[in-house]
């Protein structure tokens, strides 16, 4: 409020002095009797409340500018320099290992935008089928007290089956609600999956598995991902759950610039 309530006020204080005053004179004036202002502001309440509102406005849509344009340098400087993620051996893919879209989330089974982004994330596999492969990294957040035991009971699970895990990372997302259950609904999940219940409860405290979640976390707050969802799509940043539009947006874009021949 302080940034723009300050030249709202000097407008206020000349208008109400016949507007012929300067800027270091109207200063000065304020400077040497406060009480000046005060008055002009009773006298004229309505004036001094819409200065006020005008100058927010003014700020507010200045700031919105500024940030649009930011975030347009910086898709742009992707597009140009893609961020590259670690992609291992033993990934576990959604799609065919050599397709030319790669899409990689960094995402926390607890939060709602990543639920919801799942049926975006179907929506891009759908309509680009054999075309798009897609991986699953974890950023579980601080905040979501069971998002780091549902990763590393992902990451267990997939030692054993990636299929299984991918039945699990689906089952979780779509009943985001039973999470707050914790390992009681996790064993119960990858039971039902008929998962080896003896190895995964070994493998779910292992280093291997710890280190693992760990190194996508770190990938992640490298790459600038504090929330999420977070997307990288041919490495192109995509911070939060966009509609699928958004997504295929960045695909013609890419194509456009004849970085993706699809």
């Amino acid at each position: 409020m302080k940034i723009f309530l300050v030249p709202a006020l000097l407008v206020l204080f000349a208008a109400c002095n016949g507007g012929g005053a300067s800027p270091d004179a109207i200063k000065k004036a304020l400077k040497d009797d406060p009480t000046i202002l005060a008055e002009a502001i009773k006298a004229n309440p309505v004036p001094f409340m819409d200065a006020v509102r005008e100058a927010a406005q003014e700020a507010q849509a200045g700031e919105a500018k500024r940030r649009q344009e930011a975030e347009a340098k910086k898709l742009e400087e992707s597009y140009n320099n893609p961020l590259v993620p670690n992609l291992r051996d033993d990934e576990n893919w959604r799609g065919p290992k050599d397709a030319p879209i790669t899409l990689v989330e960094y995402s926390d089974f607890e939060c709602p935008f990543c639920s919801r982004a799942l049926q975006t994330v179907n929506q891009l596999m759908d309509k680009y089928k054999g075309k798009i492969r897609f991986t699953y990294k974890h950023l579980p957040l601080s905040f979501h007290p069971n998002a780091m035991g549902a990763a590393l009971y992902y990451e267990a699970i997939r030692l054993q089956s990636g299929e299984k895990a991918w039945e699990f990372h689906d089952e979780l997302l779509t009943n985001l609600q039973k999470v707050k259950n914790g390992d009681k609904y996790f064993k119960a999940v990858a039971k039902k999956l008929g998962a080896n219940m003896s190895k995964l409860e070994k493998d779910v405290k292992s280093q291997a598995v710890k280190d693992r979640v760990e190194a996508d976390i770190a990938e992640a707050e490298k790459f600038g991902f504090r929330g999420t969802p977070g997307f990288l799509l041919n490495g192109v940043p995509v911070k939060g759950a966009y509609p699928a539009a958004h997504f295929e947006g960045i695909i013609d874009e890419l194509k456009k610039r004849g970085k993706l021949s699809i």
